[in-house]
């Protein structure tokens, strides 16, 4: 039972450290954030398992987590205030070709973010843009003006 609920902590613990770090992270990983997630999943198996090696405990485990993330997935499917504060809510941060300054800081974003992406999109100046949104996932969508 030891297992379940340590395994339960640490389901709980990372998806809450992923909303931390940021959707632009996570959309655009560098080898140190992959380097992190992975030392980090090394740590969080030795604090769920206490040296418990045996076959029984990683199944418990490994179980555990896996409902977790059931679970989390109906949960999020079912209620929408749930899959904002577990997803997020998209974020307009250009809006009739001007940034909004205050959410681009809250999502530690700068203009030159926006313009590679933007760039990437065949846009040449903001002004082109009626709304830039961060979506969930950590991608920009454009809507250009008509």
């Amino acid at each position: 039972m030891d297992i379940v609920l340590r395994a339960l902590f640490a389901f709980v613990f990372i998806t809450f450290l992923l909303r931390i770090v940021g959707r632009r992270e996570l959309s655009s990983m560098s080898p140190t954030d992959l380097i992190l997630l992975i030392v980090l999943g090394d740590l969080i198996q030795n604090g769920v398992t206490q040296s418990d090696y045996s076959l029984t405990g990683v199944v418990l485990a490994a179980s555990t987590i896996g409902l977790c993330a059931v679970a989390t997935s109906f949960v999020v499917y079912k209620s929408k205030r749930a899959s904002d504060i577990i997803e997020g809510t998209p974020i307009i941060i250009v809006q009739d070709g001007k940034p909004i300054e205050e959410n681009l800081k809250s999502e530690r974003l700068n203009l030159d973010d926006v313009m590679g992406e933007a760039r990437s999109q065949q846009i040449e100046r903001l002004e082109e843009v009626r709304w830039a949104v961060l979506e969930p996932n950590g991608k920009i969508s454009f809507i250009k003006n008509g």
